[in-house]
């Protein structure tokens, strides 16, 4: 009997060290790994369900003619952090998230840094905190997949509906999209489709239909979301000294969203682009 009993303390002593060294590594990891953030919006109500804190990461490789941030193109830009100091500065709004709220990281383009955001996002859950993960669906795809692997939502921004019209009005490739699209379809990662409308542009009946289509071939779709191209991003491209490629463009007007929701048969609520 002593010896079973000492046996059985031996493997419960081996036990709680394995656990302390999993504990150990995940403090590690959290110290350890760095992102380069850009900034924080502390409670954000468009960018997923809920009350959210909205972490907006540094570096973009795309050019989108409508960008709103082109202050976060720069990989060299931003302020390096800790997954650890992200995650206390997202805790200091947790009694505000309810239910539905959590954190959401954007950009810039998040899959440029996705070891940050994988490991943001294991940590973020582990505390019970829902994950979503803003993005335009381009980067490296087994980057995106340990990315996916912690996260609770999907907003992905389809931008155009030609592999043409994105090499041309953003610098990027339709397929690789797709690709993604289809990698959050086969991991059952619930997806919100977004679309900004540019007058001239992405206004036209015909494109709204081809998005749609677009977006309802992935199973995981939950919503298609119209979003109105606004100019309040002129002031970022004069201070950076940077031509605005759509200067004199009008903003979109929450009549012609609504009218696009009809035509693709869906009703829906006008949500700014930021």
């Amino acid at each position: 009997m002593a010896f079973n009993s000492g046996i059985a303390c031996f493997l419960l002593r081996e036990r709680v060290m394995t656990m302390e060294k999993k504990q150990l590594k995940t403090e590690a990891d959290c110290t350890a790994v760095t992102g380069r953030v850009h900034s924080f919006q502390s409670l954000g109500a468009v960018d997923g369900p809920g009350l959210r804190t909205v972490v907006f990461l540094q570096g973009c490789p795309l050019r989108c003619v409508y960008c709103h941030n082109p202050d976060t193109w720069p990989t060299d830009g931003g302020e390096v952090l800790t997954v650890q100091e992200v995650f206390e500065k997202v805790l200091r709004y947790r009694p505000y998230f309810g239910k539905t709220g959590g954190v959401t990281v954007s950009g810039g383009e998040p899959l440029l840094q996705w070891h940050f955001v994988a490991e943001l996002f294991r940590v973020m859950r582990q505390a019970g905190i829902h994950t979503a993960l803003d993005t335009s669906g381009i980067g490296d795809m087994e980057g995106a997949r340990a990315v996916l692997a912690h996260t609770d939502l999907v907003l992905c921004d389809l931008k155009f509906a030609t592999e043409d019209a994105y090499a041309q009005y953003c610098g990027g490739s339709l397929r690789a999209v797709l690709s993604f699209l289809k990698l959050t379809e086969e991991l059952h990662v619930p997806l919100w489709i977004r679309h900004v409308v540019v007058p001239g542009l992405t206004d036209g009946e015909a494109h709204a239909q081809a998005i749609a289509k677009l977006g309802r071939q992935f199973s995981n779709l939950e919503k298609l979301e119209l979003l109105p191209f606004q100019t309040l991003c002129q002031s970022k491209y004069d201070a950076l000294g940077i031509p605005f490629p759509l200067h004199g463009c009008p903003p979109c007007s929450d009549e012609t969203i609504q009218e696009l929701y009809g035509v693709i048969g869906q009703k829906g609520t006008c949500s700014n682009e930021e």
